[in-house]
């Protein structure tokens, strides 16, 4: 298994992410964000974007982030794996390596994220999330206005953006983690998985 910060190389799997996004949230009932595939090969180009590939080569997952009020808030969004892949654990790597990449980054910012997926919640309260209300994340139109293509909008804008299916986690302990701006884990995964992006 090979799980990577993504570069404009990635791009012709832009088109698979969006309708492996499509069949996820037919599958489940609920409500994702549609995302564009100039969306997605824009983070993939701006190396703002984690991929996974198995181990005959095969394209088999994706996450990216995206920051919000001057780089404050860093949302980790849009997991997913191949159909026929989840429930195998490759997800919570995933989600593992763009938290690194996010607190490489961004090591000064809230890391966020909402989601309906029991198991997305159940890894980020694994990594060291915890479940907030609405008012604590960003307010930036921009974020807020992604979810104007999830079916679930409305309850949204109905709470006045206070609430809604999703559950909000937050990882805010900016200064406490192994991956903590110039700890030497920090330093050390800087040098091994990010030297060509800094």
């Amino acid at each position: 298994m090979l799980i990577r910060v993504a570069d404009s190389s990635d791009k012709v799997y832009a088109e698979v992410l969006c309708s492996w996004y499509e069949e996820s949230a037919k599958q489940r009932g609920i409500g994702i964000a549609k995302r564009k595939p100039e969306y997605i090969e824009k983070k993939m180009t701006e190396g703002d974007a984690v991929v996974a590939f198995d181990d005959d080569g095969e394209f088999v997952g994706f996450c990216y982030i995206e920051t919000f009020d001057n780089k404050s808030f860093v949302v980790n969004s849009g997991l997913i794996i191949k159909p026929e892949l989840r429930k195998a654990g490759l997800g919570k790597k995933i989600k593992m390596e763009v938290f690194r990449l996010s607190r490489t980054k961004y090591p000064r910012a809230k890391i966020f994220g909402i989601t309906t997926s029991f198991p997305v919640m159940k890894i980020n309260t694994e990594i060291g999330y915890h479940p907030v209300t609405f008012s604590e994340l960003t307010t930036s139109d921009e974020f807020w206005n992604g979810c104007k293509s999830c079916k679930n909008y409305h309850i949204l804008m109905e709470n006045e953006r206070k609430m809604c299916l999703c559950t909000a986690m937050v990882y805010d302990k900016i200064d406490s983690d192994k991956y903590s701006e110039g700890g030497k884990e920090h330093q050390d995964y800087l040098k091994e998985r990010y030297k060509n992006y800094r």
